[in-house]
């Protein structure tokens, strides 16, 4: 190792402080806004970052505002108590060397993120007794499935060419949203779509459907569909489901540094073509000269301040953009009332943050994540669930998700010495906390934070049946419900992932009309409501917004360097 990769090296894992505050914190102020602007991105989350990074390395001057104290949307961390907790990326997939999420996320950091690899079994599935294992590895994969599920191997097979079938052709998915609009819906329109691939059919069909006809084991099927993001198996995109499981089939990573790791190193990037990322910078609405976006509106003390850009592209969301940002007229443009018409608001999560004492080799943490389902019925535990009223909810929860970050962090305990973390994570309904809309965190009252910290102590209560170990061992407990998501991350509803990721999003016509463009000249969109729901979803919703920005395709440029890396791969090899 060089004298300079050491620096590098030892900057990463041994910084003793949250290095994150010292760039994706800088608040906003007339004067750090940089002159003669070529665009300007409503919102840091990974979608924001993504497009303004992507500008910025074409040589374009973005900056980037964003609402909350810290960048990177659903990518920030928190610190409480010397405790650190991610509040949205719990691991990304694709991320092995010559991937080309790897190549994006290299291109977009110049490099300088690193991840982890977590350890080969990523997943446990508990369904009511029983606990299933997922392993990473193309044939590592199928061939554990087969061994937990004797005589379903025909199905397994099936499943796994399905998903092979959907990431072969999601391109296409992309190149739909891509092309001219009036291109896009007459393809639509004439059915030619499913002649020239079968995965518009996939995207369209229930993911229900199509599992059905693979097996009748409904623990089988319950493994197909585990991920859950509000949306059960009867309602969502076969396709979906298959590209998330396909996300992990070859492993599991974790950012080195925890999540904040990706704003710290996006920003860099931004910044040296001319570009900031400002915080504190809360945009009240979009300015339209004739018809045009030609800047924003933030709303300050000392009165509004007006910014003014040749571009403007929103981050944040298609609801918040039309509903909140765009006057009355522009919503009800038949096109845009149309489309907003179709698309619904995401389900909210719960998240219990749990710190404990003693380090994850000392209490036995590991890297894999576990998801746990009382019973093997999906549809019907979701339709259960969200008829259930909060009392009911804290005595019978019916799905939750729990993971330790410390332990899969191999810097955690440098930063963080004889300390640990726990996240567990269940769906939420936004009703059960609609009443303390508005409200700022921790001024609510005694009422909202003894409901929320009675699902929280269920829920941990439930993990320490899973890991005993952990009894007596918690020093820190904090909760955020959906409107802390709507609070901290201007999340209608509070919802997870934005639009509802259901089968009606993912019908041909609606994935041409949910593109970059928007109906305003000068206007763009870009993040999950582009493309699809998660970190990757997020990513490749800010690459296609700065394709349509920029007039070309960086796919093109991205697959050729992918077939670089690829080659020199191979002579290394040899």
């Amino acid at each position: 190792m060089t004298r300079e990769a050491e620096t590098k090296y030892l900057n990463k894992v041994c910084w003793p402080f949250d290095r994150s505050d010292c760039l994706s914190s800088a608040g906003f102020s007339q004067d750090k806004i940089p002159p003669n602007l070529d665009a300007l991105v409503i919102g840091s989350g990974v979608g924001g970052l993504t497009v303004a990074a992507a500008l910025a390395k074409a040589g374009k001057k973005v900056l980037v505002l964003e609402q909350h104290d810290q960048a990177g949307g659903s990518c920030h961390t928190f610190q409480e108590h010397g405790f650190e907790f991610d509040v949205g990326l719990h691991y990304v997939g694709q991320m092995h060397e010559g991937g080309m999420l790897r190549v994006i996320m290299d291109q977009l950091t110049e490099g300088q993120l690193q991840w982890n690899l977590l350890g080969p079994q990523y997943d446990s599935i508990k369904i009511g007794h029983k606990v299933y294992r997922l392993h990473a590895g193309k044939a590592e994969f199928p061939d554990t499935l087969k061994k937990q599920f004797p005589g379903e191997e025909e199905a397994i097979e099936k499943f796994v060419a399905l998903m092979k079938t959907a990431v072969r052709h999601v391109p296409l998915v992309a190149v739909l949203k891509m092309m001219p609009q009036w291109l896009a819906l007459l393809l639509v329109k004439s059915g030619l779509l499913h002649w020239f691939s079968p995965v518009f059919r996939l995207a369209e069909s229930s993911h229900q459907e199509v599992i059905s006809r693979l097996t009748s084991n409904k623990d089988l099927q319950t493994i197909f569909s585990y991920l859950f993001y509000g949306v059960p198996p009867n309602d969502s995109s076969f396709m979906i489901n298959a590209l998330l499981i396909h996300h992990y089939k070859r492993g599991a990573w974790y950012p080195r540094g925890g999540s904040s790791e990706i704003a710290f190193h996006m920003i860099p990037v931004i910044e040296r073509a001319g570009g900031r990322v400002l915080v504190r910078a809360s945009v009240s609405r979009i300015l339209l000269t004739n018809g045009r976006a030609t800047g924003v509106a933030i709303q300050r003390k000392e009165g509004e301040v007006c910014i003014n850009a040749p571009i403007i592209i929103s981050d944040a969301g298609i609801f918040n953009t039309y509903n909140r940002l765009l006057p009355p007229e522009i919503k009800a443009v038949p096109e845009v009332a149309s489309l907003l018409s179709r698309l619904q608001h995401g389900m909210g999560c719960f998240l219990a943050f749990v710190g404990l004492r003693g380090t994850s080799e000392e209490l036995g943490l590991k890297s894999t994540n576990l998801w746990i389902y009382p019973e093997n019925d999906l549809n019907g535990l979701m339709e259960k669930f969200w008829s259930l009223e909060w009392e009911e909810i804290c005595e019978d929860l019916p799905l939750m998700f729990i993971t330790f970050p410390s332990g899969k962090d191999p810097t955690y305990q440098q930063r963080h010495p004889g300390r640990s973390c726990m996240t567990l994570l269940t769906m939420a309904p936004y009703k059960w906390f609609s009443e303390w809309s508005g409200q700022t965190p921790r001024h609510r009252g005694d009422e909202y934070h003894s409901r929320k910290m009675k699902l929280a102590q269920h829920m941990v209560e439930r993990a320490i049946q899973e890991f005993p170990q952990l009894e007596g061992k918690i020093e820190y407990m904090e909760a955020a419900t959906p409107v802390s998501n709507e609070y901290y991350l201007r999340a209608p509803l509070g919802s997870m992932y934005g639009a509802e990721q259901n089968c009606s999003r993912y019908q041909c016509d609606i994935i041409s009309r949910t593109r970059a463009q928007t109906s305003v000249q000068g206007l763009y969109l870009t993040g999950q409501d582009v493309f699809s729901s998660g970190v990757a979803g997020a990513v490749h919703g800010g690459l296609i917004c700065a394709c349509a920005v920029l007039n070309r395709i960086l796919y093109i440029d991205l697959m050729m360097l992918k077939k670089r890396i690829k080659r020199r791969k191979q002579l290394r090899c040899c």
